[in-house]
């Protein structure tokens, strides 16, 4: 049994993804090059894929920032430098990171979302924060523009942004492997609040011996802190029997580790609040500058540092959390100390045990 996948496209049409390789110049934009869609301080929550189908979600995520030498562990007040892994002179950063969608399996969707922090003490141009760089395994760079509305606001010493975009065809399309990510706006220099930044490929895939599962991704730009109070996310309203498993995964950023009072918490009709933890992140500590799954760096990246300065990208277990099942999700997300940006959630709940 499958039903067919749902898209949100609730906030914009899609702009083309340019398969052209790229020249030397083409980081810079021309006088005619297309511009990325207008930005907004604030984008609520809202879905933006949604299925039941036979298969899952995946996903590959890096950072763009690293410390300079020194600071390699340290994120506010230090100096910022770029990780750049290619041996492309014209990009000025770039990473890589492994996309696992399981063999025989049918890519239904998959978007790139990608962020950073603008104020430190390089300055590039706006028009930056909506385009960037991608190539899938094996290939060459293409030019990928925002196709939706770019978070962007300034608060409490960070400039901040958010943009993302389609790129279902491609990752469909593409070889197993490693994507490389370039050219995402982030600024390097010292600043007080730090420079961080990276980029995670979310995909959802359809293989029919995999159980029945609902699957969902809700994006936004939700600035959340001591001030900004704490941010709910309806994510999903059907009902699930007890037992049910799943994940759960986050991006934000300028989650500072060893900065507590930060949490992620799900919350559902038959159970109290639970507040996703494992062994890489605290529940007091949750956004601490990791991409992990379950704990573990399973995702093959390179670099593949264990504190990526700011940048969150982790997919959490929800077996806890929906024990007694229920028949609504709702996410809670908070912080007592850090201001920190929410980017996006996707879901995988079984259907059935």
């Amino acid at each position: 049994m499958r039903n067919s996948a749902i898209p949100a496209v609730r906030r914009s049409a899609l702009c083309a993804l340019s398969c052209a390789a790229l020249t030397a110049a083409l980081p810079v934009a021309s006088a005619t090059a297309p511009q990325p869609p207008r930005e907004a301080a604030r984008v609520p929550f809202a879905a933006r894929y949604e299925a039941v189908q036979h298969g899952g979600v995946v996903r590959a995520a890096n950072s763009s920032a690293r410390g300079a030498k020194g600071t390699e562990s340290v994120n506010d007040g230090t100096t910022i430098a770029y990780v750049d892994v290619d041996s492309d002179p014209h990009t000025y950063n770039s990473s890589r990171a492994e996309l696992r969608v399981p063999a025989g399996a049918r890519v239904s969707w998959a978007r790139l979302y990608w962020g950073g922090n603008l104020r430190v003490g390089e300055q590039k141009p706006p028009e930056d924060n909506g385009r960037v760089l991608i190539a899938e395994p094996g290939g060459s760079y293409k030019a990928l523009l925002a196709d939706s509305l770019i978070g962007h606001r300034a608060a409490d010493g960070a400039d901040a942004f958010q943009a993302s975009a389609d790129v279902t065809e491609l990752v469909r399309s593409a070889q197993p492997g490693q994507w490389t990510v370039a050219q995402v706006n982030v600024a390097k220099g010292l600043s007080a609040v730090g420079g961080w930044g990276g980029w995670t490929l979310v995909a959802a895939y359809e293989k029919a011996s995999e159980p029945l599962r609902r699957i969902g991704v809700w994006d936004g730009f939700e600035t959340v802190g001591p001030r900004s109070g704490e941010l709910r996310v309806p994510v999903d309203g059907n009902r699930f029997p007890k037992g049910t498993g799943g994940q759960l995964g986050v991006i934000a950023y300028d989650g500072d580790r060893g900065t507590s009072g930060d949490y992620l918490a799900v919350d559902t009709s038959r159970a109290k609040s639970t507040r996703l933890s494992d062994s890489a992140n605290s529940a007091e500590d949750v956004m601490n500058s990791s991409i992990t799954e379950f704990g573990a760096g399973r995702t093959v990246r390179f670099p593949d540092g264990t504190n990526t300065l700011g940048y969150d990208s982790d997919v959490f277990d929800l077996q806890g959390a929906l024990r007694e099942g229920g028949d609504r999700v709702e996410v809670r997300f908070g912080s007592e100390k850090d201001t920190v940006w929410l980017g996006a959630l996707f879901l995988q709940a079984d259907v059935r045990r």
